[in-house]
């Protein structure tokens, strides 16, 4: 019964994370008009398709390169690790197409930086009191 309640707890935090994801995306979008776009085609379908790449490609690819730039990031202080989700970016952009785009170097720099700062407050806000409440409810069993 324990291992079935995780697997819902563990759902349910994705699926919370791949719509913030969308939400996030959503707003880059209307905020960064020339330099993201995500078509809107088939009622947000395309932002969803890539934020679950994003999920996917940062539990995946983004340790190895963050284990791989440890050096650059290191020398510059940790001024590197934005271009690492930038690279993220660039990959989402690659496998989706026409339907997913991002423009430019600078502008596309501060995009990845206002997703990783609202992905940040999302996890202080909503995964921190689910994962506390499980906790609480763990130690009272």
């Amino acid at each position: 019964m324990r291992r079935k309640h995780n697997f819902f707890i563990r759902l349910f935090d994705w699926v919370i994370r791949i719509l913030g994801y969308t939400v996030i995306l959503m707003l880059m979008t209307l905020i960064f008009q020339n330099t993201l776009y995500i078509d809107n085609s088939y009622y947000g379908f395309w932002c969803l398709v890539a934020s679950v790449l994003i999920y996917l490609l940062n539990k995946t690819i983004k340790p190895f390169l963050v284990w791989l730039t440890i050096p650059i990031t290191g020398i510059t202080l940790g001024l590197f690790y934005p271009f690492i989700n930038l690279i993220i970016l660039k990959i989402v952009s690659f496998i989706l197409g026409k339907h997913f785009s991002i423009y430019g170097i600078w502008f596309a720099v501060i995009v990845a930086i206002c997703i990783s700062v609202l992905n940040v407050i999302l996890d202080m806000t909503v995964f921190k009191k689910i994962t506390f409440k499980e906790e609480k409810n763990g130690a009272d069993n």
